[in-house]
């Protein structure tokens, strides 16, 4: 009778800090969530966070697995020169690699990147007017949002400074002809800044069905008065403290393996 073979290779929750793995457990989840809405293309695109400590070291997805597959153990740990810092074989894409390690480097308080290809952004990315402010979401999403003209795929290290350049002190990007992207303090900030940004991309997209004499400009005024009702402290306690903890429910509801 053949019996398993036993290892004594540490798991990776053995070999990282508690903060980590929690970061860890957080990240795997915005993957999860990025693959149930939809949002996900096929490997490509990534989320990654900064690791807790001084070494600036940062987690994103290996380049083998499906945004579904993603667990706490699998995210791989790289330095921002996109070396590996623990013993793992999954290769990273070298574009995820330069767009986060900018955003990363350039700004102290991304902690967490989210950036995304849907149809929805992608469509808006193209749009000369970019994101319009005829709807809550959007009014919500707009006054954050820089923008960043294409220049290929992301694989010049040159590129870094003016991503950086472009996003300034904002929180979302729409990279032309290209994607979103969202920065946050956390992971459950950026998740929610992605969600406002994606959800009006979607939105602009199907208004502009009716043509662009159809729309109805809000009043004016009313896209300044929705800016100042959501910028500030209380956008943080709603992604960290509301959202984010349910979103964490509904996943282990559905399936708790992001958590392995």
């Amino acid at each position: 009778m053949l019996t398993a073979l036993k290892t004594d290779a540490p798991s990776i929750r053995d070999q990282v800090s508690e903060e980590e793995w929690a970061l860890r457990v957080d990240l795997a989840a915005a993957y999860r969530l990025v693959a149930h809405y939809r949002w996900d293309d096929l490997i490509f695109t990534h989320l990654s966070a900064r690791v807790p400590g001084p070494e600036h070291h940062f987690l994103i997805n290996p380049y083998t697995h499906m945004f579904d597959e993603i667990t706490a153990s699998s995210l791989v740990k790289i330095d921002v020169d996109g070396n590996r810092v623990m013993e793992m074989r999954q290769p990273v894409n070298k574009a995820g690699f330069v767009i986060h390690s900018a955003i990363h480097m350039g700004r102290d308080d991304a902690h967490a990147v989210m950036h995304l290809h849907t149809p929805h952004g992608q469509a808006v990315s193209a749009m000369a007017e970019g994101l319009m402010p005829h709807t809550q979401t959007a009014m919500i999403a707009r006054h954050d949002v820089a923008y960043h003209d294409f220049e290929g795929i992301a694989t010049d290290l040159d590129e870094r400074e003016r991503l950086v350049a472009d996003l300034g002190t904002r929180n979302a990007m729409i990279l032309r002809n290209h994607g979103t992207l969202t920065v946050g303090e956390t992971v459950a900030q950026a998740f929610l800044r992605m969600y406002y940004l994606e959800r009006a991309c979607e939105a602009q997209v199907m208004m502009l069905t009716a043509g662009r004499d159809g729309l109805y400009n809000p009043p004016q005024g009313v896209a300044e008065k929705v800016e100042t009702q959501t910028n500030g402290p209380g956008m943080k306690r709603l992604a960290e403290g509301l959202a984010w903890p349910a979103l964490l429910r509904k996943l282990d509801r559905m399936d708790p393996s992001f958590r392995d």
